[in-house]
């Protein structure tokens, strides 16, 4: 059964990841603007990718693990400079994302939301 985490922050993703990477198991992490009190995330694109990403995991391996991360708040999204867009691991251009850690794979923006590419991401796993 894949493994569920989610988690908010940058330092918290990292963290997560170091926890898992020893295991060898395939990390998947989706990035997501962050949600408010009700629940709703800010970005559009990735309130419409989550349930698409949430339903093709069950095409992933059972050994996978699946990070949900929250990259903040809006503003801080946007900004250029923000740790999720310029460290190496991570480098990302768009919300939502979905990678596996460690490789080249990604999907990103309306990919995510696509349910046949999203299971053949974790299906190549």
């Amino acid at each position: 059964m894949v493994q569920k985490v989610e988690v908010q922050g940058f330092d918290a993703f990292i963290e997560q990841v170091e926890k898992f990477k020893p295991s060898g198991n395939p990390i998947f992490v989706l990035f997501s603007g962050s949600k408010d009190a009700s629940g709703k995330s800010w970005c559009p694109d990735c309130v419409v990718a989550e349930p698409v990403v949430k339903g093709a995991l069950e095409k992933a391996p059972e050994n996978a693990v699946f990070i949900y991360v929250g990259v903040g708040a809006r503003e801080f999204w946007k900004d250029r400079n923000n740790v999720f867009r310029t460290d190496a691991r991570t480098k990302l251009q768009s919300v939502p994302t979905l990678l596996k850690f460690g490789t080249s794979k990604r999907l990103e923006e309306e990919e995510c939301a696509n349910s046949d590419v999203v299971e053949m991401l974790f299906e190549e796993a």
